[in-house]
C-alpha cells in the first residue's frame, strides 16, 4: 500500500522548519513520499499580502530537489480561485491507486481550526493529518477528541525541533537588512535576493 504526505503550506518563503517536519513525517509515518503543494491563492489571507504563487513554487522545487523522496506539486497554483486543502486531497485521491494512504501534513496552531475548513467531515475522512509541533508542546487527548469527536484517532502530533523558524520572521529580517542564512537553503535565499522578494 502507498503511503503519501502532503505537505500544504504557504512557502513564502518555504524553510528549514517546513523541511525538518517533512523528513521527519517522511520517516515517523513511513512514507513513500512528501509531496508539497504550494498554496495557490489561500482564502484566509488578502492576495497582496502573499508573494506571487509562481515565485513560492519556484522557491519550494529548489528546496527540495535534493531529496530523493520530496516532490512539488502545482496543483493548487494551477487551480482558478480559492485554495481549498478538501480539493487537493480529493486530486490526489483520484490520481493514486485505490487503498492509497493519504497523509495530510501541517502544524499544531492549524489542526486546532480544521473542522472550520470547508467539508472538514469529509476531508477527515479521506486521509490522515500529521500536526508538528514544537518540543514541550502539549494537547490533552481530551481536547482531540472534543475537537474531533469520533475521527480523534486519524489526527497524529509529532515534534520537530526547527519549528522555531517561521516565514514571517524571514520576511521580516529581509525587509529589514537582517540576516536569513541558515534558516532556509541557500538557493531560496538566492532566489529571494535576485527576485527582490520581502523588500518594500
Amino acid at each position: 500500500m502507498l503511503r503519501i504526505g502532503i505537505m500544504g503550506g504557504t512557502f513564502d518563503p518555504v524553510h528549514y522548519g517546513h523541511l525538518v517536519a517533512a523528513e521527519q513525517a517522511w520517516y515517523r509515518f513511513g512514507l513513500d513520499k512528501v509531496v508539497f503543494v504550494p498554496t495557490g491563492r489561500p482564502p484566509h489571507k488578502p492576495e497582496s499580502q502573499v508573494s506571487d504563487a509562481h515565485h513560492r513554487l519556484r522557491m519550494t522545487v529548489l528546496a527540495t530537489q535534493s531529496n530523493e523522496h520530496f516532490e512539488v506539486s502545482s496543483v493548487e497554483v494551477d487551480r482558478p480561485g480559492p485554495t481549498y486543502a478538501i480539493d487537493t486531497v480529493r486530486q490526489f485521491r483520484d490520481a493514486y491507486p485505490p487503498g492509497t494512504a493519504l497523509y495530510f501534513i501541517t502544524g499544531a496552531d492549524a489542526i486546532l481550526t480544521m473542522m472550520e475548513w470547508k467539508d472538514s467531515d469529509t476531508l477527515v475522512q479521506l486521509c490522515e493529518f500529521v500536526a508538528a509541533t514544537r518540543p514541550g508542546y502539549q494537547l490533552a487527548d481530551e481536547r482531540i477528541r472534543e475537537i474531533f469527536g469520533p475521527a480523534a484517532h486519524r489526527i497524529h502530533f509529532f515534534e520537530v525541533p526547527a519549528l522555531a523558524i517561521s516565514s514571517t520572521d524571514i520576511r521580516d529580517r529581509v525587509r529589514t537588512g537582517r540576516p536569513i542564512r541558515y534558516l532556509l537553503p541557500d538557493a531560496v535565499m538566492d532566489y529571494i535576493a535576485g527576485a527582490g522578494l520581502y523588500r518594500d
